[in-house]
């Protein structure tokens, strides 16, 4: 097989029996549901998994080629009670907006830029096995700081959010060493340089299918 067979799809042949609201949440609900994943003799399967609206991330670069530099900003997570070094990102929960709209309203929320050009550069599911959330990472060039009087005020988390410019293949190293661990980051970085090296080729129009 080439590479150009090995694609993810949906698959509507599995159908939903039950769907159950077990909780519903701030950010995502806990869900149950019932499915058949055999013939219809067979007893359906129950699964839980977190109901989540998406979300996108930006990696923003500046620099000369070749000698680039990414953007990450340090947010405490509770979850996993830690500083994590991640790139700007936020969730999709505005109903009607669209991805690139959030992208950009997150990269000057959160950093206090904007960007003059946006290309696609990556789709993943964050945990399939427990979650239906689908992100976005959306490679940000050109970069322009926003006017000190428009910046938007942060709170909680994003309010003491440092900010820290590393050099794109030193990043890949960091990576590499184990000490980024925010997968929007680790992902966004990894796939820049992926793309770099192939002289941005890999690059999708910022309306690019997206499976979600």
């Amino acid at each position: 097989m080439t590479a150009d067979g090995v694609a993810d799809t949906k698959d509507p042949s599995r159908p939903v029996l039950a769907h159950t609201l077990l909780h519903p949440g701030r950010v995502f609900d806990l869900v149950t549901e019932d499915v058949r994943l055999g013939t219809d003799d067979e007893a359906p399967v129950t699964r839980e998994y977190l109901d989540h609206p998406g979300a996108v991330a930006v990696v923003a670069l500046r620099g000369d080629p070749g000698a680039e530099e990414v953007l990450l900003l340090r947010q405490y997570r509770h979850p996993v009670r830690a500083l994590l070094w991640e790139v700007p990102a936020g969730l999709l929960d505005q109903p009607g907006e669209d991805p690139l709209d959030a992208a950009r309203r997150e990269l000057r929320e959160e950093a206090d830029l904007t960007a003059g050009r946006w290309d696609v550069l990556v789709d993943y599911f964050t945990s399939p096995g427990g979650s239906d959330e689908s992100l976005r990472v959306y490679l940000a060039r050109d970069l322009a700081e926003v006017p000190t009087a428009d910046r938007y005020a942060r709170v909680d988390e994003e309010r003491d959010m440092a900010a820290a410019w590393l050099d794109l293949t030193e990043a890949v190293t960091a990576v590499h060493a184990g000490r980024l661990h925010n997968p929007s980051a680790v992902v966004g970085i990894l796939a820049a340089a992926s793309a770099r090296d192939r002289g941005w080729a890999p690059l999708r129009p910022v309306q690019a299918p997206w499976l979600r």
